[in-house]
């Protein structure tokens, strides 16, 4: 008896698949098996569950919006929050990340135009030798033109290298009873490799320093002209604190932020504000 119900409904089965106009589907078969054998068949024979609305069309929509956009859309979204369980991740529209930023913009230097460089012109021995050097001792050079020998600091170094010829440089007296700006240089040769650094008599000598391979640089500078006076230190300090509480144009300059650098970039604006005190009367 029970064959002959299992062979009448597979002969039902094949007719209702058979008949492309026919309304019903498996799931009807799998009602009609129920209602014959009754709810304990129904736990066994049940129809598989329903997938999720939006499951499949979740993976593969997201992978065309990623391609597009590289970022899930609020439906794509919605969709994958109805149709995946488990661990979510936050998604926002619209870009998610910043845009990559190269190697070379990260660390790229700001390009200066103007310098302070700083030497000493008072005499100053160092191994019995004199490291005197001061704006009056470049004018007695032929062609008033020497090189800019002996810095041993990286950054400074580094500062000269991004010099070009032509620039302007404040010449800075240094290490003597009245520090300040005296007259202007100009950069009259880039940077090449400094001499000094394999002179074993030279007070720059530098023996960890290989001839294939130097650390040391230098320029060659001219004298341009002296200012119309002296500016110390003391009244460009004090600007430099005016500036700093109401911002002004020598409120970061290197001179106070980095005063050991002998070797200083300057903004245009501090070279400029700098170059207008010569013509103005300090005791006003």
């Amino acid at each position: 008896m029970q064959e002959k119900k299992d062979a009448g409904r597979t002969i039902l089965a094949n007719s209702l698949l058979g008949n492309a106009n026919n309304a019903f589907s498996i799931t009807t078969i799998y009602k009609l098996d129920i209602f014959q054998h009754g709810a304990h068949t129904a736990k066994t024979d049940m129809a598989p569950k329903k997938r999720i609305r939006g499951s499949t069309r979740t993976s593969q929509s997201c992978s065309k919006e990623e391609t597009k956009t590289g970022s899930l859309s609020e439906d794509s979204v919605v969709e994958s929050a109805q149709g995946v369980k488990g661990k979510r991740k936050a998604v926002t529209s619209g870009k998610t990340r910043k845009q990559s930023i190269s190697k070379d913009e990260l660390h790229e230097r700001p390009q200066f135009c103007h310098w302070l460089m700083k030497s000493e012109p008072e005499s100053r021995f160092e191994n019995g030798i004199d490291v005197k050097f001061g704006i009056e001792d470049l004018k007695a050079l032929p062609n008033q033109r020497g090189c800019w020998d002996g810095v041993r600091n990286y950054q400074a170094r580094n500062f000269m290298r991004d010099m070009k010829e032509g620039q302007q440089a404040f010449f800075y007296h240094s290490n003597c009873k009245e520090p300040g700006i005296a007259g202007i240089v100009k950069i009259v040769k880039e940077s090449y490799v400094d001499h000094t650094q394999f002179d074993k008599n030279d007070v720059h000598y530098d023996a960890s320093s290989k001839a294939d391979n130097p650390k040391w640089s230098m320029v060659d500078v001219q004298f341009e002209r002296m200012l119309k006076r002296f500016i110390p230190l003391s009244e460009m300090k004090k600007i430099h604190l005016e500036h700093k509480a109401r911002v002004g144009p020598l409120k970061d300059m290197a001179l106070f932020t980095r005063p050991r650098l002998s070797v200083q970039p300057l903004t245009s604006e501090e070279f400029d504000f700098v170059l207008s005190l010569e013509d103005k009367n300090p005791s006003l």
